[in-house]
């Protein structure tokens, strides 16, 4: 069983076409064999996505030198409604009211964000009680004022709309809530490149366990093939087992889910294909005769 659950792991990641049993079983190298067992492995329950969470949980947390508070980024909401006769004290001034107030001055917090760091300008409130965050939970409210920016160059400076966070933590600091929650946009890229990358909904299963265990699968090779870069390259590090397209001059700030997955087929069927190499980077013939398709290019260049 845990062969098999190793090998569905890495055919996920593998697979270049759409990321269903069927594909899965054929980038393992099984359409000729029996599969019944495959199938079972989900719809018996056979797995426990929970446990397949654990490596990575673990691997994070034992990271060397990491002092910082482990953040996770949720993308839902789990907070009960309460009624509307519970008695909560003074009002509150609204986060429009407190941003609009002059005689609240504003501050400035720096937060790390896309490879430098950035000033924000904000204004915060604390304790105070919300109904809908909580029922008897002290919050603090930040508000974060409009973010200018340009479309070019020499265009006019235009701004964005102001935004209102409530932490939970009256007592945590402001700059580490804002950097948290700047870092929650990755939650964004990792929804982005599991459904189109690893085709998570893609499976068409039909079984009530198989519709909960097969993504769950999928999600779990994800976070292995993150962990692993960081542990073999770094939090920046990108690996250099392929030379990069000519078009990408600009080097990343970390590695990409692209990146990664080229990466991963160049390591497992490189040497299997048995190629010698790429062509030189330094061609200068930009107009050939005749077209000439390699498998290793569309192998681990291959995009979906």
């Amino acid at each position: 069983m845990r062969e098999r659950v190793h090998r569905h792991l890495l055919s996920q990641l593998l697979c270049l076409g759409r990321h269903t049993l069927t594909g899965v079983l054929g980038t393992s190298g099984r359409l000729f064999c029996d599969w019944s067992a495959d199938y079972r492995m989900y719809s018996a329950q056979r797995i426990e996505p929970e446990n397949l969470f654990t490596p990575v949980r673990q691997a994070l947390t034992a990271r060397p030198g990491s002092t910082q508070p482990l953040v996770a980024a949720l993308d839902d909401t789990r907070l009960r409604k309460t009624g509307r006769n519970r008695v909560y004290g003074q009002r509150a001034q609204t986060p429009e009211e407190l941003r609009k107030d002059v005689s609240v001055p504003w501050q400035e917090v720096e937060v790390f964000a896309a490879g430098k760091t950035h000033k924000f300008k904000i204004k915060t409130l604390s304790p105070l009680r919300w109904r809908p965050a909580g029922k008897e939970h002290d919050l603090r409210l930040i508000v974060i004022a409009p973010l200018g920016y340009r479309l070019t160059k020499h265009s006019r400076v235009l701004y964005r709309k102001p935004t209102y966070l409530i932490c939970t933590d009256p007592k945590a600091s402001i700059q580490e809530a804002l950097q948290a929650y700047t870092w929650r946009w990755d939650i964004e890229v990792n929804f982005r490149d599991e459904k189109t990358l690893l085709g998570v909904g893609e499976a068409q299963v039909r079984h009530e366990h198989s519709v909960e265990n097969v993504p769950a699968l999928a999600v779990a090779a994800y976070a292995m093939m993150l962990t692993s870069a960081i542990q073999a390259y770094g939090p920046t590090g990108i690996p250099d087992s392929l030379p990069p397209p000519k078009w990408r001059r600009k080097k990343g700030l970390r590695a990409s889910t692209q990146s990664l997955l080229q990466h991963l087929r160049h390591e497992v069927w490189a040497r299997a294909i048995r190629f010698s190499g790429f062509v030189s980077p330094n061609a200068t013939d930009s107009k050939p005769q005749k077209l000439k398709t390699t498998l290793e290019s569309a192998l681990f260049y291959a995009m979906r």
